[in-house]
């Protein structure tokens, strides 16, 4: 009977888990304040420019059989390293931004004597959820988050697996001062024991000084969801960071669309885009740029140097893992744009010259 109850115990503690991935349901104050944004419609957000994702009913077998099993190409053989975080050297007094990429989109900044995280998923997988796991490409990452200083601005881009990470979060909660979050992760955030005055909500073009730093949350061409019943409840975008020397773009999560020009007109020009280039597909090309896109999305902009994320972290896509890069470091050669290829883990500048293929030697 103990034994019973004990692995009964174990169960209902799992479900809870899991059930807690999904996040915070809608209240009614919530809804009021997503419908009165110009961006919500027929009771969801929606994207500037018709999006949809071409996945025919019959497509769906063979798509999920590859995703799960064909796994070739799609991941390193060995995990990718991660340069042994340097605190006293970030934290060190500069003139100019200090950033460090963990893979995937995770971008650790200082700027302005703060330090501000975006998109923190340093979980060891990007479907909680799913029977099968999609493994990260880097080792112990979780383990980093115990080495970082304390985060002044967590910021977030949407509200999807491999951008908003439980995990990540219930770690990084004792560090963090204060929240900067998409129109509608607020309500995941505070379903995870995170205060609502330490969150602020953004629509798309809203802006806020934080230490110094004028920021801007802006538009992209997605969308959103933890579970089935939530899709585009909650608002996905990118990040502008403009202080006093530098002004940097963050492009977020998207398919190439018109709104890249928008943001450049309004907001560029920037010194340093953090450009989305991975995990796409021809059929959901509309939500995820193809590289060659990511760097004429970045010239749309008027970035003056960029860098590629979204890869090396997860193959959530059926391409082979260094086909993001290859193809983005190709494309800005072609474009005569300047690109930064950091190491994983490595603390750059924007104005450093990071232009070696570091990737050619993991195998």
């Amino acid at each position: 009977m103990i034994v019973l109850l004990f692995f009964n115990l174990i169960l209902i503690l799992s479900m809870k888990k899991f059930l807690k991935q999904f996040g915070g349901k809608i209240t009614k104050e919530q809804l009021a304040k997503y419908e009165s944004s110009p961006n919500w419609k027929d009771g969801k957000f929606l994207n500037f420019e018709e999006t949809k994702m071409d996945i025919k009913l019959q497509d769906a077998p063979s798509l999920i059989y590859k995703q799960l099993f064909d796994k070739k190409g799609r991941m390193p053989t060995n995990p990718i390293p991660i340069i042994v975080f340097d605190k006293e050297a970030f934290l060190a007094e500069s003139n100019s931004a200090k950033m460090i990429w963990f893979g995937h989109s995770v971008m650790l900044m200082r700027i302005n004597n703060k330090t501000i995280l975006i998109d923190p998923m340093l979980g060891p997988d990007a479907s909680p959820i799913a029977p099968f796991t999609t493994k990260r490409f880097s080792e112990n990452t979780l383990a980093l988050i115990d080495q970082l200083p304390e985060i002044d601005l967590l910021i977030m881009t949407h509200d999807h697996y491999d951008h908003l990470d439980l995990a990540s979060i219930e770690k990084l909660k004792e560090k963090t001062a204060k929240y900067f979050v998409a129109l509608g992760v607020e309500r995941h955030l505070q379903k995870w024991g995170i205060s609502e005055d330490m969150i602020t909500e953004f629509d798309w073009w809203d802006s806020c000084m934080f230490g110094g730093i004028d920021i801007t949350f802006t538009p992209t061409r997605h969308f959103s969801g933890r579970g089935t019943s939530d899709r585009a409840k909650s608002l996905w975008g990118g990040w502008a960071l403009k202080s006093t020397l530098e002004n940097i773009y963050f492009s977020g999560d998207g398919g190439y669309g018109e709104h890249f020009k928008e943001v450049g007109k309004r907001l560029g020009p920037f010194d340093f885009g953090i450009m989305e280039c991975g995990q796409y597909n021809k059929l959901w090309h509309l939500i995820h740029m193809y590289p060659e896109e990511s760097i004429q999305a970045a010239k749309d902009a008027s970035v003056k140097k960029a860098m590629a994320v979204h890869w090396a972290g997860f193959a959530l896509a059926l391409h082979h893992w260094k086909d993001p890069i290859e193809r983005f470091f190709a494309e800005a050669k072609e474009q005569n744009l300047p690109i930064s290829n950091p190491k994983i883990g490595e603390i750059f500048q924007p104005s450093d010259m990071l232009d070696s293929a570091w990737w050619h030697e993991v195998d």
